[in-house]
C-alpha cells in the first residue's frame, strides 16, 4: 500500500487570506433576501392549503363553509395565527417539559386551525375532531407540496429550520464556529463523491475557492470514541477502542453507555476541551467542555431533559411540515432499507451482511428523526448565536456499516448530510453573527466479509479452541443503538406520558448496548475475547497486563494459532522488556526498535502502520493482545470481528483515512508542506487554533488551574 503523499489525494483551492467585514455583511444580506421562488412556494403552499380544506370538507360532514374563497382566507389567516401561537405554545412546552412539546406537536396545529375557522367568517367546524383531522390532512398534504415544490433543492430543510427569530449578541463581529463530524466517512470516498457531483454544496464550496479539502490520520484505535475524544478535548489516550475491559474500574467500558462516557470524559478532560468557552455539544459522545449540550452521552446522567434542547425541537416540531416531515422521513427510510437490503441479496453483490428489520428501525431513527432534530438543536444555537458548535451526523457511518462505503444507499446518506450543510448555510445567513462551518469525520471505514461468516467462526471460538478455557466474547453491533439512546435518554427524565414511552424505547435501546456486555470471565484462567470492527481484543481479567511470554507460557498455542490462521494480518502485545512487538505467520516485528525479523507483518497495512500500533500497544489500557484482521492486497477487504460489512478500529483499508473541511481563510499556514495531519489530538490543535484566531477562548483559565477542581468534581 503506497503512502498517502504519492496518491493524490490533496484537493485544496486558494483564496485571499479575509474578507473585510461589508464584504461579509452584504454577503448574509443578499443570502438573506427574499427569493422569486420564495414567493412562488409561499403561493403554492397557500392555495395547496385551501384546495386540501374544500377536499377534506367533502369528507367531514362537521367542516363546511359558504364559499370556496372562505377556505383561501381560512388557509391565509391559519397562517397568520400560526406566527403569532406558535412562539407561546413553544415556549410553555419548553419550560413544562416533553409531554407538552408532544401535545403541541400533536394538537398544536388543530389548535391553529381551530383559532383561524372561529375569527374567518363563513367557515365553521362541528367539532374539535373535525378540526384535529383537518389540521392533520393539511400538514401532510403541505409536506408532500414542500418536498414536490423544492424536489432536488434544499430549500425544504432549510425552510423548517429558519421558522424562528434570531436574537441579538452583545458582540456581533465575533465570528462562530459549527463543527459538522460526518461520521466515518473516509477521505478517498468524500473525493470521489465531490468529482462524482454527489455532494453539490461542498462541490460548490471547493469550486469557488472558499473551502480546502484535506486528508487526515485517525490514530489506533480507528474508533469514534478515540478520534472524538482527541478532536474535542485534545488526548487520544486511554481509549484501546470501542470497548474495553478497564483494569481499573475491573469491568467492561462501553463507550456508548453515559456511565462509561462519563468515565473516559472525566479522565481525560482539563477543562479546556474545545467547546469550553461557551459552546455546545450536540449528539456527541463527549462534551468538549462545554457549558451546554444536548443528547450527549457523557452528560445524560447528570444533565437529561434540558429546556434548552426541549425549546429547539418544540420549535421544530410544532410546525405541522417539521412534524410531518421527520415523521414521512423516518416511514420512507424504513421502506427503502427493506428494498435494498433484498435488492442486494437478489444481485448476490458481496460483501453483504444480513439486514433486518432490527437494523431498518435503526436506520430510520439516526437518518430520520434523529437527523433533523441534531439540525433543529444547532439551527436554534446559531440563530441565538452560539460561538462554537459541535455536531455529530451518523448517516453514513451507520449505514456503511450494513451495506458497505460505496452503496447507492450508503452514498445517499452522505448526501443527506450534504442537504443538512446547505440548510446550516442558509441559517448561518439569518444568524446573528457570522459562521464559519468546519467540516470532520472521526475516522474512515474498510470493508469485507465478516470474520465469522468468512471462515464459519468468530474469534472467540477460534481462541476458545486454542486455549481450551472458558472465554467470554462481545462481538456485537452496538454502537447505532447507543446514539439512538441517547435521544430517548434526553426525553425520558422529564415526566409525563411522552417521557414514559421514551423511558420505555429507551431500555429496549440500551439493552442492545448492555448485551453480553455484564459479567464476562469468572476467574483469572478465563479470558474476554471483544470484538471492534476488525480489531480484536483479548483480556485475561484482573489488575494486571500480561506480557507476550507469559501469555505464551500460560498458552502455548493461542499466539502461534492466531498468527497462522488465514483471516488475521498479524498479533500486537507487549514483551517482558516492554517493547511492542508484531507477530506474523512468518516473522516479527520489533515495533520500540523498528527491528524485523522474517517478513515484516506490518508492511501489508502501510508505512504509518507501524508507528500508529505502537503507541496504542504501549497504552496501558491495551488488551494483552490485539488481533488485526488481514487486508487483502488488491481490493483492501479486511474481516471484521462484528457481524459488520463496512468496519472501522483497527488497521487496514481506508479506515485510517479521514476528511477535513475547513473554510480556506481560517486554515493553519503552519501545516503547509506537512502532509496530512497525524492523530485526533494534533487536529484538535489546529481547531482550537482556528477559533483563537476568531477572537475565541481569551478568558479561559489555564489548565493547571481548571484540572484539580475537575478531579475533586469527579
Amino acid at each position: 500500500m503506497p503512502d498517502r503523499e504519492d496518491r493524490g489525494y490533496g484537493m485544496t483551492a486558494s483564496v485571499p487570506a479575509g474578507q473585510d467585514r461589508e464584504t461579509l455583511r452584504a454577503g448574509r444580506l443578499r443570502s438573506a433576501r427574499v427569493t422569486r421562488g420564495d414567493v412562488w412556494r409561499l403561493l403554492v403552499a397557500w392555495a395547496c392549503s385551501a384546495i386540501t380544506l374544500m377536499i377534506t370538507s367533502e369528507f367531514l360532514d362537521g367542516l363546511r363553509a359558504d364559499s370556496p374563497w372562505n377556505y383561501v382566507a381560512t388557509a391565509a389567516v391559519s397562517a397568520v395565527v400560526g406566527l403569532l401561537i406558535r412562539p407561546v405554545m413553544v415556549a410553555l412546552s419548553a419550560w413544562a417539559g416533553w409531554i407538552l412539546v408532544f401535545l403541541v406537536a400533536l394538537f398544536g396545529q388543530a389548535l391553529v386551525l381551530g383559532v383561524a375557522i372561529r375569527i374567518t367568517p363563513g367557515v365553521e367546524s362541528d367539532s374539535w375532531t373535525t378540526t384535529f383531522i383537518a389540521a392533520w390532512i393539511s400538514a401532510i398534504v403541505g409536506t408532500v407540496v414542500a418536498w414536490l415544490t423544492s424536489a432536488g433543492t434544499d430549500d425544504s430543510l432549510a425552510m423548517s429550520l429558519l421558522r424562528k427569530r434570531a436574537k441579538s449578541v452583545p458582540d456581533p463581529d465575533v465570528h462562530g464556529v459549527v463543527f459538522v463530524q460526518m461520521d466515518g466517512v473516509p477521505f478517498p470516498v468524500m473525493r470521489w463523491a465531490v468529482q462524482a457531483g454527489a455532494v453539490p454544496t461542498i462541490r460548490r464550496w471547493l469550486s469557488s475557492g472558499r473551502y480546502e479539502l484535506h486528508e487526515w490520520i485517525p490514530q489506533l484505535p480507528c474508533t469514534t470514541p478515540a478520534s472524538q475524544l482527541g478532536l474535542l478535548h485534545g488526548t487520544v489516550e486511554g481509549v484501546p477502542a470501542f470497548r474495553w475491559y478497564d483494569r481499573e474500574e475491573g469491568r467492561l467500558l462501553v463507550a456508548n453507555r453515559p456511565a462509561d462516557a462519563a468515565i473516559i470524559e472525566a479522565r481525560a478532560s482539563d477543562g479546556r476541551g474545545l467547546l469550553a468557552d461557551g459552546g455546545v455539544s450536540v449528539s456527541n459522545l463527549f462534551t468538549g467542555d462545554a457549558p451546554r449540550t444536548a443528547m450527549t452521552m457523557s452528560r445524560l446522567q447528570v444533565q437529561r431533559g434540558s429546556t434548552a434542547t426541549r425549546r429547539a425541537v418544540a420549535w421544530f416540531l410544532a410546525r405541522p411540515d417539521g412534524l410531518a416531515r421527520s415523521i414521512t422521513h423516518t416511514v420512507v427510510e424504513i421502506v427503502k432499507e427493506r428494498f435494498q437490503a433484498r435488492r442486494q441479496e437478489r444481485r448476490k453483490l458481496e460483501p453483504r451482511t444480513h439486514r433486518g428489520w432490527t437494523f431498518a428501525a435503526l436506520r430510520a431513527a439516526t437518518n430520520g428523526l434523529i437527523r433533523d432534530l441534531n439540525s433543529a438543536v444547532v439551527a436554534d444555537e446559531m440563530l441565538r448565536g452560539t460561538k462554537a458548535i459541535y455536531v455529530d451526523y451518523v448517516d453514513y457511518d451507520e449505514i456503511a456499516h450494513h451495506a458497505g462505503m460505496f452503496r447507492p444507499e450508503s452514498l445517499a446518506a452522505l448526501d443527506g448530510v450534504d442537504r443538512v450543510l446547505s440548510a446550516l448555510e442558509a441559517v448561518a445567513a439569518k444568524a446573528p453573527r457570522p459562521y464559519h462551518l468546519v467540516v470532520v469525520s472521526d475516522h474512515g471505514q474498510s470493508q469485507g466479509t465478516p470474520f465469522a461468516a468468512r471462515v464459519g467462526y468468530d474469534l472467540g471460538t477460534l481462541c476458545r479452541e486454542l486455549t481450551d478455557v472458558g472465554v467470554h466474547t462481545v462481538q456485537t453491533d452496538v454502537e447505532g443503538w447507543g446514539r439512538a439512546a441517547s435521544v430517548l435518554d434526553d426525553v425520558a427524565d422529564s415526566g409525563g406520558m411522552a417521557a414514559g414511552a421514551a423511558r420505555r424505547a429507551g431500555r429496549t435501546a440500551k439493552a442492545r448496548v448492555d448485551q453480553d456486555v455484564e459479567g464476562g470471565a469468572e476467574n483469572a484462567d478465563e479470558l474476554s475475547v471483544l470484538g471492534s470492527g476488525n480489531l480484536g481484543l483479548i483480556y485475561q481479567h484482573g489488575p494486571e497486563r500480561l506480557s507476550l511470554e507469559q501469555v505464551e507460557a500460560r498458552w502455548p498455542r493461542l499466539v502461534p494459532g492466531l498468527v497462522a490462521h488465514e483471516g488475521i494480518g498479524f498479533v500486537a502485545a507487549i514483551d517482558d522488556a516492554g517493547h511492542g512487538i508484531a507477530l506474523g505467520p512468518r516473522g516479527r516485528h520489533d515495533l520500540t526498535t523498528g527491528v524485523v525479523t522474517g517478513e515484516d507483518p506490518m508492511e501489508p497495512f502501510g508505512p504509518r502502520a507501524a508507528g500508529l500500533l505502537l503507541r496504542a500497544v504501549l497504552m496501558p489500557q491495551a488488551p494483552d493482545l490485539y488481533v488485526n484482521s488481514d487486508v487483502h492486497p488488491t481490493t483492501l477487504d479486511v474481516s471484521a470481528f462484528e457481524p459488520l460489512v463496512g468496519c472501522h478500529g483497527g488497521l487496514g483499508g481506508w479506515q485510517d483515512s479521514a476528511v477535513f473541511l475547513c473554510p480556506a481563510e481560517l486554515r493553519d499556514p503552519s501545516l503547509d508542506g506537512r502532509g496530512p495531519v497525524v492523530g485526533a489530538d494534533a487536529l484538535h490543535a489546529v481547531l482550537v487554533g482556528m477559533l483563537e484566531r476568531l477572537g475565541h477562548r481569551r478568558d479561559l483559565e489555564p489548565a493547571d488551574a481548571v484540572a484539580p477542581a475537575r478531579e475533586e468534581q469527579a
